[in-house]
């Protein structure tokens, strides 16, 4: 029951990062530079995880694991966020979510070195098939006319993919031993601490006065769906399932994006990405699905 809850918690925290693309991308930036909404993303979520826990699940943390709980801040919020703000700000919403369904990959590829994971054949095809996906992806997701700005903002989305993989390694052993909001506490309050420096000018040229409903609502999506709450469920599922197992539902990411972007931007998905999409899915299939249904034979 408890693992059928955690797949429950993958899919809706999924759908929720999957919304997010699109969304995030119309507050940038007009309304809101991305260290801005990053500042309120980090501080906001790290207050009420901070009440939270305090209130209900106090409980303290072995010394040898707060580097660990540091760790988790630098790679799962303040590079993460810093990098997949700053790219989706220069990129595309579509180009984006692909670049985003790395993520198994690269969760496999770091699990190979940090936790001596064992390597197959179908899953060394998989992981090549998935790099050369990404890197499409990343050279080649919008027509090279477009300017330098695109290439660079998906360059910085496949930094933050490794960056959020590694986090996804190295919080797991954690869950294990943490209540959840424990574990969240401290990562964004790390997380927070690491994104100060980058913020000292944020909000020195907002215009609050041109916020709309849309504006406020899409401000509280992000920092109340897309942070507290889709950290808060992945946390939560990682009790109950392994790090690859979690990484694969980020496939819905690129669905619910791309369907969202072509309606509210009237994106168009050319040749190129739904190649380089379909390279990604195929590695994955192979690094996970295929690679199990082999284990199990």
């Amino acid at each position: 029951m408890k693992k059928y809850k955690a797949h429950i918690a993958l899919i809706v925290a999924n759908l929720f990062f999957g919304i997010n693309f699109p969304i995030a991308k119309s507050l940038m930036p007009k309304y809101l530079h991305p260290i801005e909404i990053i500042f309120l993303r980090a501080s906001i979520s790290a207050l009420l995880f901070f009440i939270i826990q305090q209130l209900f699940f106090r409980e303290k943390v072995e010394k040898k694991d707060i580097l660990t709980l540091a760790l988790c801040g630098i790679f799962g919020v303040s590079i993460n966020q810093l990098l997949f703000f700053e790219g989706l700000n220069l990129s595309t919403p579509i180009d984006a979510s692909i670049i985003m369904a790395t993520i198994p990959v690269m969760v496999l590829i770091i699990s190979i070195f940090l936790i001596k994971e064992k390597l197959t054949m179908y899953k060394s095809i998989g992981i090549l098939l998935g790099a050369a996906g990404a890197i499409i992806t990343v050279v080649y997701g919008k027509e090279l006319a477009s300017g330098s700005d695109e290439l660079k903002g998906n360059i910085f989305l496949f930094i933050n993919s490794i960056s959020y993989s590694i986090y996804f390694v190295i919080v797991k052993p954690l869950m294990g031993k943490y209540n959840s909001f424990t574990v969240m506490k401290w990562t964004f309050f790390f997380g927070f601490l690491f994104i100060i420096p980058f913020s000292t000018h944020a909000f020195t040229n907002v215009n609050w006065a041109i916020f709309n409903g849309f504006t406020w609502s899409s401000l509280i999506y992000v920092i109340i769906a897309t942070t507290f709450l889709a950290y808060l469920l992945i946390a939560y599922s990682m009790k109950y399932v392994n790090s690859s197992v979690a990484s694969f539902y980020i496939y819905l990411q690129p669905v619910v994006a791309t369907l969202l972007a072509i309606l509210m931007y009237n994106e168009k998905l050319s040749f190129i990405k739904i190649i380089s999409a379909l390279m990604i899915f195929a590695g994955i299939y192979l690094v996970g699905v295929k690679s199990e249904i082999k284990k199990s034979a």
